[in-house]
């Protein structure tokens, strides 16, 4: 049976694999990433800080999939003082189209909302349509286009 609960410091060896997953996983939608091994996150800070959570699902020991939600200051020219960001977002591909996903943005929706924060911000490269879908159907909605270009 799978559950979520908070990620430990036991979990980080395989929850620094899933990061990997993630940078493979975005690399054909961002050219500008480094080959090789590199990391997004500091994952042990996620699961010591008080303004952050790093939840799992776990099935009898066994990690299937990850997410955090980090509160941040807002911009002072926004409604919102705070905001939830969330990122870290990987189901293992064995296990995708099981509703491991949604269970764990509804756990950590439910944190922000504990913490008194009513705006969460996800970001997903604009090419990426089958994470786009998944936020979609959760109740995200795009907002802001980052664009580049090389010169």
């Amino acid at each position: 049976m799978v559950t979520i609960r908070k990620a430990t410091v036991k979990d980080l060896k395989q929850l620094g694999q899933f990061e990997q997953g993630i940078v493979e996983t975005e690399r054909p939608f961002d050219s500008t990433l480094k080959a090789g091994v590199i990391h997004y996150y500091d994952l042990s800070k996620f699961i010591n800080a008080e303004d952050s959570i790093l939840l799992v699902a776990d099935d009898n020991g066994q990690i299937l999939a990850s997410g955090f939600a980090q509160i941040r200051n807002a911009q002072d020219y926004l409604k919102h003082e705070r905001y939830s960001h969330l990122g870290f977002m990987f189901v293992l591909p064995a296990f995708r189209g099981k509703g491991l996903n949604k269970m764990i943005l509804d756990e950590l929706m439910s944190w922000s909302r504990s913490q008194n924060v009513s705006e969460i911000r996800l970001e997903v490269y604009a090419e990426n349509g089958t994470a786009k879908r998944a936020y979609e159907k959760a109740g995200f909605k795009p907002h802001i286009l980052e664009m580049r270009r090389t010169v």
